[in-house]
């Protein structure tokens, strides 16, 4: 009988068909647009922070993701950074962040001097477990006239972050209401899920603040860069003022009224965000025609299975997932070497945070099913060019 390495290098030739080698992970398509508009900031001059592309940029993806504000920045962590710092998390607070995550989403919790306190995920959209962490808070989390605090460490219990992992919602409504229930914030680490949906609206529209990356390997790239969303038109003026260095509107003075970050998006990036934005439905269909190729491939393997959208969910599939049955865990590294020696450059999932050195000390509940996630998720080609776009 084939080693389940052997099955799983089958079912990508028979879902992939003959490729090019190496076939990578996940990168960018540029068939649109991209040149003329990138190539109009070059012929105007209008390179850095200020342009007619960041606007258009922010007012086309508001108006894609039906959130009311959107602001770019010049990357998804910086978003991430700015949206804890609107949502008034303080040095020794306590921020609940999935520990099956990539390490900005906790990076952006320590900037501010706050502490992440990692929670576990399920396997029905490999992000936040609300039900498991429901019933963690009610023997950790104290109620007092200052909010939740964490009985144990004395410390506030400001926010939850959930993130959306390889674009697949969490169970927004339960957390919604979890997080009414204990008085939280809720912060969309929404990086990976830009063109995808909860009970038919787009993610990004549940959090007080979101964030979005436009990384080089995301679903729409402007290079480097990301976006605050929020619908509430208060916070997204402070969200422009602090990441444009805090500058009152002058002529020519140079007056800044508060500590702020050089955090705007370039005109030039936001030109290529643009032309991305433009194929987003094709992206997303791309995406998805994919999906199902890998599902229809692997029907047949043992021991491995194509992870599928949660039922309320209509995602973008930014990686397609593998995921080893328990019994198979110990032959993920196997699996891998095999594949990148045949030319398929997959990936495991990220190492999860509680056992990252910086963040081994940091609160956590059990994380028994985030641990064994780890073990178990292979990544494997996912550009939307695999899937016709």
């Amino acid at each position: 009988m084939p080693s389940i390495a052997e099955q799983i290098v089958q079912c990508l030739h028979d879902a992939l068909g003959d490729v090019k080698k190496p076939v990578a992970l996940h990168e960018p398509c540029f068939s649109g647009r991209e040149w003329g508009y990138v190539k109009e900031c070059l012929d105007t001059g209008w390179v850095s922070s200020v342009g007619s592309f960041v606007d258009r940029f922010e007012s086309e993806l508001a108006a894609y993701t039906g959130v009311r504000h959107a602001i770019a920045t010049v990357n998804g962590t910086a978003a991430l950074h700015v949206c804890l710092l609107l949502a008034g998390i303080e040095a020794g607070d306590e921020v609940l962040v999935p520990t099956l995550t990539f390490v900005a989403t906790a990076n952006a919790i320590s900037y501010l001097g706050a502490i992440p306190h990692f929670v576990d995920s399920d396997e029905q959209s490999l992000g936040v477990d609300v039900r498991k962490l429901r019933t963690y808070l009610q023997d950790v989390a104290e109620m007092d006239p200052s909010g939740c605090r964490n009985r144990f460490s004395g410390r506030p219990i400001k926010a939850v972050i959930p993130m959306h992992a390889f674009g697949h919602p969490v169970d927004l409504d339960s957390l919604a209401t979890l997080c009414r229930d204990y008085g939280l914030i809720l912060i969309e680490d929404a990086a990976e899920s830009l063109g995808s949906h909860y009970r038919g609206r787009h993610v990004g529209n549940w959090g007080s603040l979101s964030a979005v990356s436009f990384n080089g390997n995301k679903i729409v790239t402007t290079g480097g860069g990301g976006a605050i969303l929020t619908n509430d038109p208060e916070l997204a003026r402070k969200a422009k003022h602090i990441t444009t260095t805090a500058k009152l509107p002058h002529r020519w003075a140079f007056v800044h009224d508060q500590i702020a970050y050089n955090y705007r998006m370039p005109n030039l990036n936001a030109a290529l965000g643009c032309a991305q934005l433009e194929r987003m439905d094709s992206f997303v269909a791309a995406k998805r025609h994919l999906a199902e190729r890998y599902r229809a491939a692997f029907l047949g393997c043992d021991g491995v299975k194509v992870f599928h959208e949660p039922v309320y969910a209509r995602s973008n599939y930014w990686l397609n997932v593998l995921l080893l049955d328990v019994d198979q865990a110990d032959r993920r590294d196997e699996v891998l070497e095999t594949l990148y020696s045949l030319g398929f450059l997959c990936r495991p999932v990220w190492a999860p945070m509680h056992k990252l050195p910086m963040y081994a000390h940091c609160p956590r509940m059990n994380l028994g099913c985030a641990e064994s996630l780890e073990r178990r998720i292979i990544c494997v080609p996912s550009s939307a060019g695999l899937g016709g776009a």
